[in-house]
């Protein structure tokens, strides 16, 4: 399958942006986790893994007695992986790097879950198609991705957290070739021939000074302005990074706003 192009890179900053990112949606991971029925003494494998923040939420769920492996491609991510999962103590979390279809393992797990991964994907289901080849018969898919189409609204109207959201959907939808992937997972399943998946959706939401969502957006829209100022849609002088986060912040409580999230899809299926 055709790389798609990565455009949000592997900076410290971006680090730093996925590690935010994490606390925002591990309330949403966590419900897909536990709704899959991962349990202690499973084997998990977590596509994709990044800086293992999944894995490290796995980690925990299955205990001493369980495994998790977490791959990716990116041996920068997957050094932060490891210190992070040595400061946990997690003496059940390793992380390797490598692809998912190029991936192998002696013995079977009980669970492969991947977030964000399928709108990166130049073919989703064979993807899917790979994940299922590291899982054991009855074992589980599951799968966390955000929505790319659509708006992130403000009531009462906030016009820079839309501006800025329409910025960061135009940076990924120029290289992705799927980033409505959360909106066509159980099609995806079903042509990778699973059972039809068991799906739920959530929206982050935010309010008031404190809300960790404007870092998110501002922060997202660091790691994908090469892309825009390439594309000639935006240049770092109009978005004016650095000030960024507080000028969200300072819209959104001047006018007492609530500020939507993208939707988080999660869908999970037994084999």
């Amino acid at each position: 399958m055709p790389d798609v192009d990565y455009i949000l890179g592997h900076s410290p900053a971006e680090i730093r942006r996925l590690k935010l990112q994490a606390g925002i949606l591990k309330p949403i991971t966590e419900r897909l986790l536990r709704e899959a029925g991962v349990a202690p003494g499973m084997r998990v494998l977590d596509l994709g893994c990044g800086a293992g923040d999944v894995a490290l939420l796995a980690a925990d769920m299955v205990g001493p007695n369980g495994a998790v492996v977490g791959i990716d491609r990116n041996g920068d991510a997957l050094s932060a992986a490891c210190s992070r999962a040595r400061g946990a103590g997690h003496a059940n979390v390793e992380f390797r790097e490598g692809a998912a279809e190029d991936f192998v393992d002696p013995a079977p797990f009980d669970l492969a879950i991947g977030r964000y991964v399928l709108i990166h994907q130049a073919d989703p289901t064979n993807f899917i198609r790979s994940a299922v080849s590291h899982v054991r018969p009855h074992g589980l898919i599951a799968f966390h991705e955000i929505a790319i189409y659509g708006e992130c609204r403000a009531l009462p109207p906030v016009p820079l957290w839309e501006q800025c959201w329409n910025w960061v959907a135009t940076a990924f939808r120029s290289v992705m070739v799927h980033p409505d992937a959360a909106g066509r997972m159980t099609a995806y399943f079903h042509d990778a021939g699973l059972k039809r998946p068991t799906i739920f959706c959530e929206t982050p939401v935010g309010a008031g000074p404190d809300s960790p969502l404007y870092g998110w957006l501002a922060c997202t829209l660091r790691s994908v302005l090469p892309q825009l100022e390439k594309i000639g849609v935006s240049t770092a002088a109009e978005v004016d990074i650095d000030t960024l986060e507080d000028r969200l912040r300072d819209a959104a409580s001047t006018v007492h706003s609530q500020v939507l999230g993208p939707m988080q899809v999660c869908g999970w299926t037994r084999l």
